[in-house]
């Protein structure tokens, strides 16, 4: 079930909410547990038992750690032991078949079988999810949670299930337990989810169908125009489908009274590739920050060991987003450009002028998107050849030029502050004025999404 679905719009949510805000308090947790487990088995029957199985799991783990507290060798073996119980289901669900279909390509013929696994929605969010909690309790970050309940409703919680963010549970424990619920907060939420239901209806499925006409075009009508307007589209596609995600997230989280951290963070005004990962999928990097990077010992290390600590995240932020080996491409290029702005041309950089340290990023994760997006093009480097042509039809490029500058203006914040200032000036007429638009987006999404294709998530795959 996706959040712009009319299933999930018109029935799911409503009848959620109904439950959730009638029945008294002591049972809300479960009410939402049980509506998460509902939610995720609409669209993965198969697997609803392997999430539980990893609630399961992790909920024994933390008791062991929490037990064990005070004989330290012991605390680290549960430790090591939950990491290996959820990296291995990760590993197996999602990385089997791209090793073994790697190793039987290298020696030429079929040494192992591939089994053909499917990978399961939100495992690689629900996994992070779920480690971060045994690994607060161990670290002394976060109380034991005595009731299995609660636990399973902060990995399983439907809102972030998916596509995220990953909400770590040293952020959410105490909400857990007790969480306010106002008229503001809901209200608050709903301008939220609404605003991200805009994102992905109106404005990444738009960018989406631009991406898919520049990219199915013959290798010959392309040109260099539409090969470098076709990766324009799909950078605004994932970022308004994934933020947009991000904010339907938040938003409901809000509807139910939760406040889950904010994931992006206007990218596309980065100044470098540093500063571009610092507002991308914030839950993301600070995760491989806190968990990996650290622990390996951050940049409090000689600069060699800095560079492997930087590679090596790099390249685990790679797998983390698919099994193929474009993703791995796509995390080592970021780690060495990374790691140029660190030790070569960091200082030159932040001496540049600003628009300058502005299309030097642009140009680099456009680039990055290319990388990504390069297993679902029919010919990668057919499509890297376009640049290098002519043949783009003039009429190819002049329809598109209004609808980038639509979509560069909204990955700005522009009109957010535009609005913030119509808001405080204007008062009670400002507040009615932007009910209204919440209802109009709102109205204009759900007309796109019937007249539109099925288009689920991008992030829903990884």
């Amino acid at each position: 079930m996706l959040f712009s679905s009319l299933e999930f719009l018109i029935a799911f949510l409503p009848v959620t909410l109904l439950a959730y805000y009638l029945l008294p308090p002591v049972l809300r947790n479960p009410v939402l547990l049980f509506f998460s487990i509902l939610f995720y088995g609409w669209g993965e029957p198969s697997y609803v038992f392997l999430m539980l199985l990893t609630l399961a799991g992790d909920w024994v783990f933390g008791y062991l750690v929490h037990r064990a507290a005070l004989r330290p060798r012991r605390a680290r073996l549960f430790l090591v032991l939950s990491c290996v119980f959820n990296l291995g289901i990760l590993a197996f669900f999602k990385y089997y078949d791209f090793f073994v279909g790697t190793v039987n390509g290298l020696a030429g013929r079929e040494l192992l079988p591939v089994l053909g696994v499917s990978l399961p929605i939100g495992i690689s969010f629900y996994t992070f999810q779920a480690m971060s909690y045994v690994i607060d309790v161990y670290r002394g970050d976060a109380a034991y949670q005595k009731n299995p309940l609660a636990f399973c409703t902060y990995v399983a919680l439907f809102p972030q299930l998916i596509a995220g963010p990953i909400v770590r549970y040293k952020d959410i424990a105490l909400q857990l337990e007790s969480r306010t619920l106002s008229v503001e907060k809901f209200a608050s939420g709903v301008r939220r989810f609404v605003l991200g239901l805009a994102k992905k209806a109106l404005l990444a499925d738009t960018a989406g169908n631009y991406w898919r006409y520049f990219s199915s075009l013959a290798d010959g009508e392309r040109g260099a125009a539409g090969a470098f307007l076709g990766l324009l589209f799909f950078a605004f596609q994932i970022y308004f489908d994934f933020s947009g995600y991000s904010d339907m997230a938040i938003g409901l989280g809000r509807m139910f009274g939760f406040e889950f951290c904010e994931n992006f963070n206007y990218p596309y005004t980065a100044e470098s590739v540093t500063d571009f990962w610092r507002r991308w999928h914030i839950s993301l990097s600070t995760w491989f920050r806190d968990y990996v990077y650290i622990p390996l010992g951050g940049n409090r290390v000689t600069p060699a060991r800095h560079i492997l600590n930087l590679m090596t995240v790099w390249l685990l932020t790679g797998l983390w987003h698919g099994a193929s080996w474009n993703f791995v491409l796509w995390g080592v290029y970021y780690g060495v450009f990374l790691i140029l702005e660190k030790y070569v041309w960091g200082k030159a950089l932040a001496k540049a002028p600003k628009i300058l340290r502005h299309l030097y990023t642009l140009a680099l994760v456009v680039f990055g998107w290319f990388i990504f997006a390069s297993a679902d093009l029919a010919s990668p480097g057919a499509y890297l050849a376009s640049f290098f042509s002519a043949g783009t039809a003039a009429y190819d490029v002049l329809r598109s030029v209004v609808v980038l500058l639509l979509l560069a203006l909204f990955s700005t914040p522009y009109p957010r502050k535009a609005l913030e200032s119509f808001r405080a000036r204007r008062g009670r007429p400002a507040e009615i004025a932007v009910t209204v638009l919440v209802f109009l987006l709102f109205f204009l999404s759900v007309a796109a999404i019937v007249a539109s294709d099925y288009s689920p998530f991008l992030y829903t795959r990884f």
